[in-house]
């Protein structure tokens, strides 16, 4: 279970200077332990969320919208490549970062507005998920994301 057919990538980097701010897409971000440098701040186990690529195309479909932006679900990174589920509860490198994939990023109400009407319900179950951050570090697009060794540990 600790095996993947590969390396994922960082595709997308989004930051929200408020709460309720669009996202801003960025080429790279640091991440520090309370989050990404220049988001709203969240700690512990959200300090991070996390999406999959493939699950754009899913949520679109069940949306019945087509394409789905990346800003749109309001997440900080969009990964392709590797399974963000078998991550959880592991130490994952993202670039120069370490995190621990922890909860399930629920959507919230705010997906019937951006995907229209049942929004909220194509998300689930495709939400993404939250993270914790172990060691900070600098995070950029097209960066890989892999589950690091066991000997890592928290710094």
């Amino acid at each position: 279970m600790a095996r993947h057919a590969g390396e994922g990538r960082v595709a997308w980097i989004g930051l929200r200077p408020e709460r309720l701010a669009d996202p801003v897409s960025v080429e790279a971000a640091e991440l520090a332990g309370t989050g990404l440098e220049g988001d709203h701040a969240r700690a512990g186990k959200r300090a991070l969320t996390l999406i999959q690529a493939e699950h754009l195309p899913v949520i679109g479909a069940l949306a019945g919208i087509g394409e789905v932006a990346p800003e749109v679900l309001r997440r900080n990174l969009v990964v392709s490549g590797i399974n963000l589920t078998a991550l959880r509860n592991h130490p994952v490198r993202i670039g120069q970062a370490l995190v621990e994939i922890t909860v399930p990023c629920a959507p919230c109400s705010r997906m019937e507005t951006a995907l229209g009407a049942g929004g909220y319900n194509a998300m689930r179950g495709h939400g993404g998920w939250c993270a914790r951050v172990l060691r900070p570090g600098r995070i950029a697009v097209g960066e890989s994301v892999a589950r690091a060794g066991t000997d890592v540990g928290a710094t």
